[in-house]
C-alpha cells in the first residue's frame, strides 16, 4: 500500500500544474477573493474529479471508444468555455472584488469550480488514460486503486492550497486596475482553452484516437 502511495502522490502534484482553465481561474479566485473563496471552489473541482473517476472506473475502454467516436463533445465543451471566457473578457469590474462570507456564496464558488471541471471532456480522457495505465500494475485491485486515486487526489488537493495560500499573499497588492487586468487576462485563457477544445473535435478521427495516443504512453 505505501508504495502505491508514493507512486500516487508525484503524479497528484504534477497534476496541480497542469495548465487548464480551473488553473487560472483557481489562482484569479483565491487573489481576488481569499483562501476560503478559493478553497470552496477547488472542492467543486474535485468533486468533479471524483466524479469523472467513477464514470472511467465502470466504464473504462467502452467510454474511451464513444468518446473517440464523438469529437461533437469536445465542440460542446469548447464552445462553453469560449462563451464564458469572453463574457469574463467583456464584463465591466463592479468594483468589488470580494466575496460575501456566507454559506451560499462559497456553495456557488463550489458549483463554479464543479461546472467548471465537468464541461471538460478533456479532464475525463485524463482520468481514463491514468487509469487503464496504472490499473494493471495495481492488479486491478479495487482497493489499491481506491488507495492509488485517493492519495493522488490529496496530493493534488494540499497542493492546491499552497498555490490559494501564494495567490492570496497577492491581494494586498492588487488595485482595481490590475485585477480588472487579471480577469481579462483569465477570459482570455479560457477562451483560448475553449478553442483548443473545439479544434479537437474538428480533427481527423485518426488523429483523435484517444485509446491508441494511450497505448502510445504507456510502450
Amino acid at each position: 500500500m505505501m508504495e502505491d502511495i508514493q507512486a500516487a502522490i508525484p503524479l497528484g502534484f504534477f497534476l496541480s500544474f497542469m495548465i487548464g482553465p480551473v488553473f487560472f481561474v483557481l489562482l484569479e479566485t483565491s487573489a481576488t477573493k481569499g483562501f476560503r473563496a478559493g478553497v470552496s471552489l477547488n472542492v467543486g473541482v474535485i468533486i468533479a474529479d471524483i466524479l469523472f473517476l467513477f464514470i472511467a472506473y465502470f466504464t473504462s475502454f467502452q467510454l474511451l471508444e464513444n468518446l473517440s467516436n464523438q469529437p461533437g463533445l469536445y465542440v460542446f465543451g469548447g464552445m462553453i468555455l469560449l462563451v464564458y471566457g469572453i463574457v469574463v473578457f467583456v464584463k465591466k469590474d463592479n468594483k468589488k472584488s470580494g466575496i460575501k462570507s456566507s454559506r451560499g456564496g462559497y456553495i456557488n464558488l463550489m458549483f463554479k469550480g464543479f461546472l467548471l471541471n465537468f464541461i471538460n471532456v478533456g479532464v475525463l480522457v485524463f482520468w481514463l488514460g491514468v487509469l487503464i495505465i496504472v490499473g494493471p500494475s495495481l492488479d486491478n485491485d479495487p482497493n489499491r486503486i481506491l488507495v492509488f486515486f485517493g492519495s493522488m487526489l490529496a496530493a493534488y488537493f494540499i497542493t492546491d492550497l499552497f498555490k490559494i495560500l501564494l495567490a492570496k499573499q497577492l491581494k494586498k497588492k492588487l488595485t482595481p486596475q490590475r485585477i480588472l487586468l487579471i480577469k481579462k487576462g483569465l477570459g482570455l485563457m479560457l477562451a483560448i482553452c475553449g478553442i483548443v477544445m473545439i479544434t479537437k473535435g474538428f480533427l481527423p478521427k485518426d488523429k483523435l484516437n484517444i485509446q491508441q495516443g494511450l497505448e502510445r504512453i504507456s510502450e
